[in-house]
C-alpha cells in the first residue's frame, strides 16, 4: 500500500516562504561578516541606533521600571551603601531609576557605548560613578569583579542577545553578596499557539545579526527558575511596545 501524502498547511506553506526571504538578506549579512565588514559597522552603529530606542523604550516602560526598582535600596549594606553592578548597560537608561548615592559600575562588551554613557553619568549626579568604572567584557566573563561583591546586579534587554544565558547566570550569583538581588527586564518568546510567536520565528534569524546576537525566541524565565536563586519573583506582560514581536516580556528580581 501506497503511504498517505499530506500536503503542507497553507501556514507551514507562508512561514517557509517568509523564512527564506529572510534568509537571503542572512546571507548577504553572513557575506559581509565573513569578509569582516559587518561586525565593525554594526558594534558602531549600534550604539546610536540603541540610544534613539532607549529613550523610546523607557518612556513606554517608565511605569514599569519605576515599580520594579523602588525596593533596590532595601538591598543596600548596613551602611546605607547600595553597590549596583549593571551589565549590558548600553547608553545608561537605567541610571535615573537608580537609589540616590548608589556606587555603580558598569559592563558592556561593545566600548563604542563609552561616549553615552559619559553623558548620562553628567546628568545622573544622583550616582557615584568611582574612576569612571567602565568594563568592557562579556556578560559570562565577570572576572574583574570580585566574588560576593556587589549588593545589586541589573539586566535590563540583556540575556536576549548572550551567548550563554547559563553562564551569564552564574557570573550574576557569583558576584552578587548572599542576601543580594538581580533585577531583570526581557523581552523573551511568546506562547507558541500565537501570531506573536509566529512573526517570532519568521524574524529570528535576520534579527540578530541586526540586533548584535539578540534572539526574539528565547524562553528565558526557564533559565532565571533553574539557576540558583534562592527566591525568584517573576511577572509576565505585554510591553506597550511597537514592535510586536518583542512585545512579550518578563519582570522581577531573584535573590541569591
Amino acid at each position: 500500500m501506497f503511504e498517505k501524502f499530506s500536503l503542507p498547511s497553507p501556514l507551514t506553506m507562508l512561514i517557509f516562504l517568509l523564512q527564506r526571504c529572510l534568509q537571503l538578506l542572512v546571507l548577504l549579512i553572513s557575506v559581509l561578516s565573513y569578509l569582516d565588514l559587518w561586525d565593525p559597522i554594526c558594534k558602531k552603529s549600534f550604539p546610536h541606533l540603541m540610544k534613539r530606542f532607549s529613550k523610546l523604550y523607557n518612556g513606554r516602560m517608565h511605569k514599569e521600571k519605576e515599580t520594579l526598582f523602588r525596593n533596590m535600596k532595601d538591598f543596600a549594606d548596613p551602611s546605607g551603601k547600595l553597590h549596583l553592578l549593571e551589565i549590558g548597560v548600553g547608553t545608561g537608561t537605567n541610571f535615573k531609576f537608580y537609589p540616590s548615592g548608589s556606587r555603580v559600575t558598569c559592563v558592556d562588551y561593545n566600548p563604542n557605548f563609552e561616549k553615552f554613557l559619559l553623558e548620562s553619568m553628567a546628568k545622573n549626579t544622583h550616582l557615584e560613578f568611582e574612576n569612571f568604572n567602565f568594563v568592557v567584557t562579556s556578560a559570562e566573563d565577570l572576572s574583574s569583579v570580585p566574588d560576593s561583591s556587589v549588593d545589586v546586579v541589573v539586566g535590563t534587554l540583556l540575556l536576549c542577545s548572550v551567548a550563554n544565558v547559563k553562564a551569564a547566570l552564574k557570573e550574576v550569583l557569583r558576584v552578587l553578596r548572599p542576601g543580594g538581588a538581580y533585577y531583570f527586564i526581557e523581552h523573551v518568546a511568546a506562547d507558541r499557539s500565537t501570531w506573536t510567536y509566529f512573526w517570532q520565528q519568521i524574524c529570528d534569524p535576520a534579527w540578530g545579526y541586526l540586533g548584535e546576537g539578540c534572539s526574539v525566541l528565547r524562553e528565558t524565565w526557564k533559565d532565571l527558575e533553574n539557576a540558583e536563586f534562592s527566591k525568584l519573583n517573576l511577572q509576565h506582560m505585554a510591553a506597550p511596545l511597537v514592535v510586536p514581536v518583542v512585545c512579550p516580556h518578563i519582570y522581577g528580581y531573584a535573590m541569591k
